[in-house]
């Protein structure tokens, strides 16, 4: 999953999105801090000028009546006010001694002290000024306010920040579900030229964005296609023509020539060439059968049919070759199981793979019928498997690609005079059904399965 596009672009919306909610709540609490700050000073400044300036008017004095007259809450609520004499001496205010803190002159701080007659300690903003006569002044201001202000941002963070979790995972599911969404279209007219289906295309949105181009891109492909698969239909149709053409006047006069000439050496010879034409129309039949079948040509002739009647017929057929040598051919099935098919290529699919156990294979051969790894039938809709197994040397797992190769012919199969394509023809009808073929070990000797989609 964590290789999933879909998934990584999700989980890069959910990171943005909690990024983003953090960072607004982060700048939210910071502006505000910064503003309460800002706040205090102004207040202090102002409280500080407006006593520098009565020390001015009136002296020490005047400063001591203001400072009474502020501390008393007339003026300014809130209010922290201590003045001292050069000696140390207290000479007003609202706070009983200086606070040891505070020991810079002009530099303001923050401290938590008790005002005179309160029981409860509070947070304020102070600065110390020197006056010309000596005494010290600490002007301040209580910022009990501010720091429940800042307590119930902390306790709004609290909340929103769940909330800012819960809204990016939908943000980023809402998004991944629209890319899916978008995507599905394509992917079905892809799907559908795989099934069979060129004319397929994606439907136009009019959107004009990154998908929409993709879209029309991908309908410019599929046209291209569906061209060259009818130019290829036409070309096959018509090779098949010229070739089968010359190759069956050849062996017409092979067969007269055979029956003219009396000399054995001569007769030999005909047989000879009469064999190796049947063996190269053979093979020219079965690569155009390939090419056809991997371009998907031959869907329109699907039909259904009974697939354990058809093992059956294919049994009888061979059942003799098989007895010729001394070995075995049967079917094992649960019963009836019908599917949609091209009954021609898999009669001749399983027929190669049937020759190829009957040339290099060894033991009973058995023809299997089995529906989604359960006897046939027992499912609707299930799979079906079609296999042939034999008790032979085998295909080496390392050499199962050559085998279904084309013309991929296997060193201990040299001898046997074959061409290489009946597994390529076998691998190339299940894949025009939709379905695969698969070489496997029976424990001993050779598995070839097909297995085709019931629809």
């Amino acid at each position: 999953m964590l290789r999933s596009a879909t998934f990584r672009f999700a989980a890069l919306v959910f990171l943005l999105q909690l990024v983003s909610a953090a960072a607004l709540i982060v700048t939210i609490g910071t502006a505000v801090r910064r503003q309460l700050q800002t706040d205090a000073q102004r207040t202090v400044a102002v409280l500080r000028d407006d006593l520098r300036a009565s020390y001015a008017a009136g002296g020490a004095a005047g400063v001591r009546r203001e400072v009474a007259l502020r501390t008393r809450g007339l003026v300014t609520p809130g209010t922290v006010l201590l003045l001292i004499g050069r000696d140390g001496t207290w000479l007003g205010g609202n706070l009983d001694a200086w606070p040891p803190s505070v020991v810079r002159d002009g530099h303001a701080t923050e401290v938590t002290l008790y005002r005179s007659g309160l029981n409860t300690a509070e947070p304020m903003h102070v600065e110390a000024v020197r006056l010309p006569g000596g005494e010290r002044l600490l002007v301040g201001t209580i910022v009990a306010g501010e720091a429940r202000a800042m307590r119930m941002l902390e306790q709004v963070s609290g909340v929103a920040l769940p909330l800012a979790l819960i809204f990016a995972a939908l943000a980023a599911w809402i998004a991944a579900r629209t890319i899916v969404a978008r995507l599905e279209e394509p992917l079905a007219a892809l799907n559908a030229v795989a099934a069979g289906d060129l004319a397929a295309r994606v439907p136009a949105d009019g959107s004009r964005d990154a998908l929409a181009t993709l879209g029309v891109a991908i309908n410019g492909a599929l046209e291209r296609v569906e061209t060259l698969m009818g130019e290829l239909r036409m070309a096959t149709d018509g090779l098949a023509h010229d070739l089968k053409s010359p190759l069956t006047r050849m062996r017409v006069v092979l067969e007269r020539a055979a029956a003219q000439v009396r000399e054995p050496a001569a007769v030999e010879s005909l047989d000879r060439a009469l064999a190796e034409a049947d063996r190269l129309f053979a093979l020219v039949q079965t690569a155009l059968s390939i090419t056809r079948a991997e371009a998907g040509i031959g869907r329109e002739h699907f039909v259904t049919i009974d697939l354990a009647a058809e093992l059956e017929g294919l049994a009888e057929m061979y059942a003799p070759l098989a007895e010729d040598q001394g070995r075995t051919l049967s079917v094992e099935s649960a019963g009836s199981c019908v599917a949609p098919v091209h009954r021609e290529l898999l009669a001749q699919a399983l027929g190669n793979i049937i020759d190829n156990s009957l040339k290099y294979g060894a033991g009973p051969i058995t023809l299997t019928l089995r529906e989604g790894g359960r006897d046939a039938g027992r499912e609707a809709g299930a799979p079906v498997e079609l296999a042939v197994a034999d008790r032979g040397p085998g295909i080496p797992l390392a050499r199962h690609e050559d085998a279904l190769r084309r013309f991929g012919r296997l060193d201990d199969a040299r001898q046997g005079g074959g061409a290489g394509l009946g597994l390529s023809l076998a691998a190339a009808v299940a894949r025009l059904h939709g379905g695969a073929l698969a070489l496997g070990d029976a424990g001993p000797g050779l598995r070839v399965a097909i297995t085709l989609p019931r629809e």
